[in-house]
């Protein structure tokens, strides 16, 4: 009997702290947010992931009447913000802005992380998906792809082309190196950001980025766009073609942006999350702020987002395999 009487006793100890667990987390969900909130973008400011953040944190902050500070941690090619987040409290006050690269390429890239960006960090709604271009110094000759090819080919081995170490422009770069034969060498850069203002000043010659960073660049003539990675071309740069029109099918297309959270985060507080990024997705002056650069706001929850980048992270498993890209 007293075996018994100890077991009932242990399993209402189980029940009674599972329940204080469930309303502590309820109690925590229903006052969230009561202090500020760190948004972290794991890359240097001024490329697209960082554009994807400040195009709703200020709104956020507004909606969840908090404040909500954008902290830029660049380094190991977006692995070290990734793994802060991944390792940060699950209590919704440490968010990050993820998506294609960080949180598909990465773990298609890096097989000994210390983390993994699929299971320790989680989907909380997605924002915007941008395609890329190519895009070189306008001092250069070519004006097409097919003559920047052949003049990389007469010039092999002394031009230069930059990104952020295993993002999409690193294998957009690499891709187009193979198909094309060509020997432009690769300059790491911690953000891309740094490596567009490199091309604009010469230092480097050519680069792949996204949309919402190079439409205004190409249009006030600063960078010279030689074809986009769409389906589709540019309305706003009709002339130039889609990397498939240019003879060369199959590089990666698109890339997603979006709000991530450390694996645990309750779903009370996604939700909240996820609702209040689509509301702000929704309103007219989001449609104003996202057209001016050219790209559309992408609407969804955090179970179409993760369907997504598991989707995402699947292709780019034999795109990795076809360049060859190493890692340090």
């Amino acid at each position: 009997m007293r075996r018994t009487s100890n077991a009932a006793s242990a399993l209402a100890g189980g029940y009674s702290l599972l329940i204080a667990l469930i309303g502590t987390v309820s109690a925590t969900a229903q006052t969230y947010p009561d202090r500020t909130i760190k948004l972290v973008v794991p890359l240097a400011p001024g490329g697209p992931t960082d554009v994807a953040a400040r195009l709703v944190v200020e709104k956020m902050s507004t909606k969840l009447k908090q404040a909500i500070v954008v902290e830029n941690v660049a380094g190991a090619g977006g692995r070290t913000g990734s793994k802060m987040v991944a390792r940060a409290a699950p209590d919704g006050y440490t968010l990050m802005i993820g998506g294609t690269n960080l949180n598909a390429v990465v773990p298609a890239l890096y097989k000994k992380l210390d983390y993994d960006p699929q299971k320790d960090i989680v989907p909380v709604a997605s924002i915007a998906n941008d395609s890329q271009v190519m895009v070189i110094t306008p001092s250069l000759a070519p004006k097409t792809l097919a003559e920047f090819v052949t003049y990389a080919k007469a010039n092999a081995g002394k031009l230069s082309a930059g990104s952020v170490h295993g993002f999409g422009a690193h294998f957009s770069i690499a891709l187009l190196n193979k198909r094309a034969g060509l020997d432009v060498k690769f300059v790491p850069y911690k953000g891309g950001a740094p490596a567009i203002q490199d091309v604009m000043g010469g230092h480097i010659q050519m680069t792949f980025n996204n949309k919402s960073v190079l439409l205004s660049l190409i249009t006030e003539g600063k960078l010279r766009g030689l074809a986009v990675t769409s389906d589709q071309r540019w309305p706003e740069i009709p002339d130039v073609p889609t990397i498939r029109e240019a003879g060369y099918p199959g590089f990666p297309n698109y890339n997603w942006y979006g709000l991530m959270a450390p694996a645990g985060t309750p779903a009370p507080i996604v939700e909240l999350l996820n609702k209040t990024v689509n509301e702000i997705l929704r309103s007219p002056e989001a449609a104003v702020r996202f057209g001016k650069l050219g790209i559309d706001p992408k609407i969804s929850s955090p179970q179409e987002f993760a369907a997504v980048l598991a989707q995402q992270a699947k292709e780019w498993v034999g795109i990795v395999a076809e360049t060859g890209v190493q890692v340090e």
